[in-house]
């Protein structure tokens, strides 16, 4: 089955605020992150709750996309990080509660894929910074397999990522083995 994303989901933008030096939520920027949507940093509550409208704070499942720029990805609020907004860096995707059969997680993969990202990023306006725009997202047309085979893809994509992640690790530690065997051939 096929949908557009406005079908399944409602989409805003995040918000405009001055962080501050203490707060009781996060107000999450793109510089939280690295180029594939992980969080990159420890988060410090920076706003003040009674600030911020209800509706712009971030519900578990919640996607953000940020939108602007090079560095453009989809990433997941998960509840167990403190309470937050998004910054207006990012587009909030939240998926119907009627909607059953799309997990977050998997819209999160599909949005990242490199064959998602070269279509939207053939859609950015702007010549000084690419900005992609929220009728561009709200077009994007999702593939939404089972609910089981959603299952499988992420389990795949995760072990890939595992495997990348390992055969990275191993390259370190022969190039570290290769340069102490030459330092002590040196001696």
């Amino acid at each position: 089955m096929k949908t557009t994303l406005n079908k399944i989901s409602s989409i805003q933008t995040g918000v405009f605020a001055k962080p501050k030096t203490d707060g009781d939520v996060v107000y999450l920027q793109a510089r939280h992150f690295d180029e594939n949507g992980k969080l990159n940093t420890e988060l410090h509550p920076d706003l003040n709750k009674s600030d911020i409208k209800s509706k712009h704070l971030l519900l578990p499942g919640d996607i953000l996309y940020a939108a602007k720029g090079t560095k453009n990805f989809a990433t997941h609020y998960e509840a167990k990080n403190i309470p937050a907004v998004a910054s207006t860096s990012f587009f909030v995707i939240r998926i119907d509660d009627s909607i059953k059969n799309i997990s977050p997680a998997y819209l999160v993969w599909f949005i990242n894929h490199a064959d998602t990202q070269n279509l939207i990023k053939k859609q950015a306006m702007g010549s000084s910074i690419a900005s992609i725009s929220k009728r561009v997202l709200e077009q994007l047309e999702i593939a939404v397999p089972t609910l089981e085979t959603q299952k499988l893809i992420l389990k795949i994509a995760s072990l890939r990522e595992q495997e990348l992640a390992l055969k990275s690790r191993i390259e370190q530690l022969k190039e570290k083995q290769i340069q102490h065997l030459i330092i002590n051939a040196l001696r």
